[in-house]
């Protein structure tokens, strides 16, 4: 059973937290865990599942202007989002070790919390797990000029969701590799098309200024997984070697025949990675 309520975001922006409790209660880790662009939390929910099953205590939310969380308040940058991810943590665990599991934009989250709070960092988090996500340099991706304008436009068009603009084909090509679960592109097109333009085009700009590659010092003794699909057509696999670079203690696993929504294509691969870093949290505390 799970418990939803919201978190205040330095701002005053209100951010949409669900809580599953672990069951019976333990003095293990929680999981919390942070979506990617254009996704909400639900995005995360296979993954939950297992790890719920496992006995963990597990938090999931939605980012700002994402999913049940509040609109965007102007200009929206991923180092904000570490210091969003800093107010649900103070909330959902003030004390007692934490790791950390983010896909995509919620993986630059977790890179961004790192820099920005690295006191704090140091003193709750005890493992991290990096999906499908990068440091930087994402305006390498091979993005095109017309896409680029489409996002310009979409930043400045009044709140309403994709819908339609949103077809399940596109998010099938961009955003899977070699064979998907029908329903699982269903179910990420869905939480695409309901984003608010101004979201994608705001987040977009965001995403391409993104540069967090001296926080990943932080991470230095940390036990870190970075799991990367080789059909991942968002953050190629040559980001994910770039972090195992910056993190040279990382674990990279590439996973094959995957593109980018591992918790969909790879679920028990990312419920391995992330029992792996509270297994090794757990052996390090006894």
């Amino acid at each position: 059973m799970s418990r939803t309520f919201t978190v205040a975001a330095p701002d005053g922006a209100l951010l949409q937290v669900q809580e599953w409790p672990a069951d019976p209660p333990g003095d293990g880790p929680t999981v919390v865990l942070e979506h990617g662009w254009t996704l909400t939390r639900a995005s995360w929910l296979p993954v939950i599942e297992q790890l719920v099953e496992r006995g963990l205590r597990v938090v999931a939310y939605d980012q700002r202007g994402h999913g049940g969380s509040g609109p965007l308040r102007g200009r929206p940058t991923v180092r904000g989002l570490g210091d969003d991810l800093a107010a649900v943590l103070d909330v959902v665990a003030p004390s007692g070790p934490v790791v950390l599991g983010g896909h995509s934009m919620g993986g630059m989250t977790v890179m961004a919390y790192a820099g920005l709070h690295p006191e704090e960092f140091a003193s709750r988090v005890v493992g991290v797990v990096l999906v499908s996500t990068s440091a930087g340099d994402l305006r390498r991706t091979g993005l095109r000029s017309l896409e680029a304008r489409a996002m310009w436009l979409a930043s400045r068009m009044p709140r309403v969701a994709a819908g339609r603009l949103v077809t399940t084909r596109s998010q099938r090509h961009l955003l899977f590799g070699a064979h998907p679960d029908p329903e699982h592109v269903r179910l990420t097109r869905d939480q695409v098309a309901s984003t608010a333009l101004p979201t994608m085009g705001r987040f977009y700009s965001a995403l391409s200024e993104h540069d967090e590659a001296e926080a990943l010092a932080q991470l230095e003794g940390v036990p870190t997984v970075v799991l990367v699909g080789d059909r991942d057509r968002l953050t190629p696999q040559r980001h994910a070697e770039r972090l195992a670079e910056l993190v040279p203690h990382a674990e990279l696993r590439v996973l094959e025949g995957c593109g980018h929504m591992l918790g969909y294509e790879a679920t028990d691969e990312v419920v391995s990675a992330l029992c792996s870093v509270v297994e090794a949290a757990q052996a390090e505390a006894r």
